[in-house]
């Protein structure tokens, strides 16, 4: 057997095969070290779930590994560079994941379950078991952020399928799951102190239909649906899928966007706007001209008692902004917006989300937290410690505050926006990107924190859909974020794709025919 013909996704960073095989049988036990018990629990329940494999479970020690045995450990010997580093050791006695985390051991038994033949999810007869290939990896990821980021705001897809997406990303070494809740069309998150925001917030009338142009380029609004759409997360749903998450080492970073797509949070409470209103949650996707008005002290307010709750129940150390597409038209005729430029001495309309951002990160430092905003935000006066997701337009300047110090997760919109039928981002065009500027110098590449895929469902209404939009498109996300650069090969990738898609079957993912991921080849 030679390396390609391992369906490993992504591509390991060293593999190495040897002589012989493995049987897994019902006859093969699972052994954990006491740092192990939940991942040996998890791949019982995946082994009997997916394969019909029940296997016994009990904890060992290195001095009593038994033969037929899957043996999972961490060692005390602390890894310095990369955390999510694992060896996985195949023999033809047992099978050995070892790391220096939990998560290591995680991602080792990934790969240990991709080694598992594809007849096995068929249901064949287990009597016998099944023959896995002896071999010897070492393997960590390239990058530390690999990400995926659902749009929920304008479709609601619910528990089940954001379960489902995140069993997925766990199989495929995603250790990001970037949630955007709020946008114009809809509220999607229980604030307590807030109740209209979901009781008002996350309905609307129905959906445009299409976007259409005239020949001289302008847009002439199409009809409405008129289906409603509704949907909203709990607290304690909230709380559920941030356990089922950190279950996979997945960190959940949550988005609720300001100051610009706020219609949803107008329609509520009008007199956050420059204007009064009064406003309907939006039917129609684009920018839109009312926004947060900045001159209001009642906007901060909200703001903070709203991430007061955020932070309540997610526990990641980010949280997402937004600050994307915020129009400056109805700050310049405020009263507020102007009386707040003349007091803090802004200069200009434009400055009024410099300085909201920085007020914001303020105010989630002070919590310990730390934000993530879309480029839009960067300023020459950003807080130091903001985070920046690029997604499109003016790159020079991404680039210039790389070389301030400033750290970046890119989300390239040509080659990462899975909205995008597949004959404008074909699976190569996915595959082939690469996050590091070929014009960036060496010393600023670990400014580069990783990449994140991004499904706006604008035009994604249902969760087939949703995942033929997603799928295998992601799966190229995944071994470019993992993979080291040297071993990337689109035709080997192709190759070991074939053999992993029954892998996705076995999840019930609705993906397209490779005629149709192939396009533009």
């Amino acid at each position: 057997m030679i390396e390609e013909e391992l369906k490993i996704i992504p591509e390991p960073a060293k593999v190495s095969l040897n002589d012989g095989v493995f049987l897994l049988s019902q006859k093969t036990t699972i052994q954990v070290d006491l740092t192990s018990t939940r991942n040996g629990e998890y791949l019982k329940q995946v082994l009997a779930l997916q394969y019909g494999l029940i296997l016994a479970f009990h904890k060992s020690s290195e001095s009593n590994e038994g033969k037929n045995s899957i043996i999972l450990k961490t060692s005390n010997e602390k890894e310095l560079n990369n955390s999510e580093r694992y060896s996985l050791l195949v023999s033809k006695e047992n099978i050995i994941i070892s790391a220096t985390t939990s998560v290591g051991v995680f991602y080792g038994i990934q790969t240990l379950l991709q080694l598992i033949p594809n007849r096995a999810l068929k249901g064949d007869k287990i009597s016998l078991g099944f023959s896995i290939p002896c071999v010897a990896i070492e393997d960590f990821p390239r990058f530390k952020w690999r990400g995926f980021m659902l749009d929920e705001s304008r479709h609601f897809f619910g528990k089940k399928q954001v379960k489902k997406i995140l069993d997925l990303m766990a199989l495929l070494k995603l250790n990001t799951f970037h949630w955007h809740l709020t946008d114009d069309q809809g509220w999607r998150i229980e604030i307590k102190k807030y109740p209209l925001l979901t009781e008002i917030g996350s309905k609307r009338e129905g959906t445009i239909t299409s976007q259409r142009f005239l020949r001289s380029n302008q847009k002439i609004k199409a009809p409405i649906d008129e289906i409603p759409v509704s949907g909203y997360y709990s607290q304690q749903d909230l709380r559920e899928l941030i356990q089922y998450a950190t279950e996979r080492f997945i960190t959940i970073i949550p988005e609720l966007d300001f100051p610009g797509h706020t219609t949803a949070v107008l329609a509520v409470y009008p007199e956050l706007s420059c204007t009064g209103g009064p406003f309907k949650v939006s039917t129609r996707f684009g920018i839109h001209k009312d926004v947060l008005c900045i001159g209001k002290e009642k906007v901060f307010e909200f703001i903070q008692n709203v991430l007061n709750e955020i932070i309540g129940i997610f526990p990641s150390s980010i949280i997402h902004i937004g600050g994307d597409e915020a129009p400056t038209r109805r700050w310049k005729r405020c009263f507020d917006c102007q009386a707040r430029i003349k007091e803090e001495s802004l200069g200009s309309v434009e400055n009024l989300q410099e300085y909201f951002t920085n007020r914001i990160a303020d105010y989630l430092g002070l919590k310990g937290r730390q934000i993530i905003g879309w480029n839009e935000i960067l300023n020459d006066n950003l807080i130091d410690n903001a985070l920046c997701q690029y997604w499109t337009n003016y790159f020079d300047k991404v680039l210039e505050h790389i070389r301030k110090g400033r750290e970046v997760v890119m989300s390239e919109m040509k080659a990462l926006y899975f909205d995008y039928p597949y004959r404008l981002i074909p699976l190569h065009q996915t595959y082939n990107y690469d996050p590091i500027p070929s014009n960036l110098e060496e010393k600023f590449h670990k400014k580069i924190l990783g990449l994140e895929a991004c499904l706006w469902t604008e035009y994604v209404k249902n969760n087939d859909k949703l995942e033929w939009q997603a799928f295998p498109r992601l799966i190229a996300v995944a071994e470019t974020g993992w993979t080291p650069k040297n071993k990337k090969n689109f035709e080997s990738f192709l190759r070991r794709l074939e053999r992993f898609l029954p892998l996705l079957s076995a999840f019930d993912v609705n993906y397209p025919k490779k005629e149709d991921f192939l396009q533009d080849q």
